[in-house]
């Protein structure tokens, strides 16, 4: 999970604060020291820890921190506030002016999930109401005209290219495209280099002058930690960006790409990557990642997911059924595919503030193989099963254990869970009817 050795050594950090009733500037330095080593291990740059820490040290050791009833828990709010801003504060969304086609020029290197990005960029503006148009600009990199067709398939956006022509002749001739063919945005997929180089900024410097993009993307890899911010760094002194798209953050990410490349570069971070499914871009919310980092969890982006994903009219269905004893191993499924739609169930359940720390000894528990498992399970059962699970004896048994690849056991498991789960749904919705008003509170949605 991203910055998870960031956040569990600022969770010790703070623990101790916390436990102490009075607070001295001696704690204060103490645990600003041991925060600083945190982040020069998160590869977060030298500069801007040393910036950051003298920033809440600053406020930490005022007299309204040390007089304080819970002096642990105000440093820890200094520290949200100071990483939020170092992050870059706010929301930072697309400025696409007022131009038709409006035109998005993303860049960067080899390797960091450039064209897969651009992919998951359109699909998010096609979710807009937007109609964007993909360019096919890399023409040196084997097959990336064609990887970027076959995505563009798979969202529904129309893919522009001349084959092998000249990129900047490419870029320019499709806004004439764009214009005829009702398309509101323009996405260049340019090309990258292992390395930055003066052909590769000779060439997008070209590009920038033809087209005059309203948006200059660096798609960089967050798995690189501080060559990330080098990157950055670079590109936006010859390109002069608009902003970064960080790829690969839901991987095994220490943080320091996140933490630095605004404060070292004045590009804000716009999206973020965080998985391999085209609808895994999310808008980057510097408050809800430093909330992350912190371990307090992220509730606001899980309620978005959830809204994203649940359907109201069928939630509201779902609670009729539980409330009728009706919900079947086939709502069940439908209820499993849902949440897994949301994303890896280990992101998920980081998200609920308080739970991050204790993952660690539940990840046995929220396997997703487990969940496979599970729904290969339903899946070998007949139509009249899933809906009556009831009429399952050993013969059915042994025959959906077959199926599914598993162990009579498994099946039993499943079987007893979903049993006590449909009994405990009905608790729940029915004593959320008891004291809400006219028809009770909103529907809980489980998963299981």
């Amino acid at each position: 999970m991203a910055f998870e050795g960031l956040t569990d050594r600022l969770q010790d950090i703070f623990r101790k604060l916390r436990g102490k009733g009075k607070i001295t500037e001696e704690d204060v330095k103490v645990a600003m020291r041991e925060v600083r080593l945190a982040l020069l291990e998160a590869d977060v740059n030298f500069k801007v820890v040393k910036d950051f820490i003298n920033r809440v040290k600053d406020r930490a050791v005022g007299q309204e921190v040390l007089q304080s009833l819970t002096p642990g828990q105000q440093i820890i709010k200094i520290v949200y506030d100071e990483m939020t801003e170092l992050m870059g504060g706010k929301e930072s969304k697309l400025n696409l002016g007022s131009k038709t086609p409006s035109v998005i020029m993303a860049v960067g290197l080899q390797g960091a999930g450039k064209t897969t990005t651009v992919a998951k960029l359109a699909k998010t503006l096609v979710k807009q109401g937007r109609r964007p148009l993909l360019v096919a600009c890399d023409v040196y990199r084997p097959a990336a005209i064609k990887q970027l067709q076959v995505l563009g398939e798979q969202i529904g956006v129309p893919v522009f290219s001349m084959g092998q022509n000249n990129p900047v002749d490419i870029a320019r001739a499709s806004l004439h495209h764009a214009k005829s063919n009702n398309r509101d945005i323009v996405i260049l997929d340019t090309a990258g280099r292992l390395h930055i180089n003066e052909e590769l900024m000779e060439e997008l410097k070209n590009i920038k002058e033809a087209v005059n993009p309203d948006e200059i993307l660096l798609v960089v890899d967050a798995m690189t930690g501080q060559d990330a911010v080098n990157v950055a760094e670079a590109f936006n002194n010859d390109l002069g960006l608009t902003g970064v798209i960080l790829t690969k953050l839901d991987g095994d990410t220490r943080g320091g790409a996140a933490l630095s490349v605004k404060a070292v570069t004045g590009c804000p971070i716009k999206y973020v990557g965080m998985g391999e499914k085209l609808d895994a871009l999310e808008v980057f919310h510097p408050d809800r990642m430093a909330s992350r980092i912190l371990g307090m969890g992220d509730i606001l982006t899980l309620v978005e997911k959830a809204q994203a994903s649940f359907d109201e009219k069928k939630a509201r269905e779902m609670e009729r059924k539980i409330r009728k004893q009706e919900f079947t191993l086939e709502d069940f499924l439908e209820q499993m595919q849902q949440v897994r739609a949301m994303g890896p169930l280990e992101e998920i359940l980081g998200m609920i503030p308080g739970l991050g720390k204790q993952l660690k000894g539940m990840k046995a528990e929220f396997d997703e193989k487990e969940l496979a498992h599970i729904e290969a399970i339903i899946k070998s059962m007949t139509p009249e099963e899933r809906r009556n699970p009831e009429i399952i004896n050993g013969s059915r048994k042994k025959r959906i254990a077959r199926g599914s690849g598993t162990r009579v056991q498994d099946v039993n498991r499943l079987l007893k869970q979903f049993e006590e789960s449909r009994k405990l749904m009905k608790q729940i919705t029915d004593l959320t009817s008891k004291k809400g008003k006219k028809g009770g509170l909103p529907p809980i949605k489980f998963p299981f």
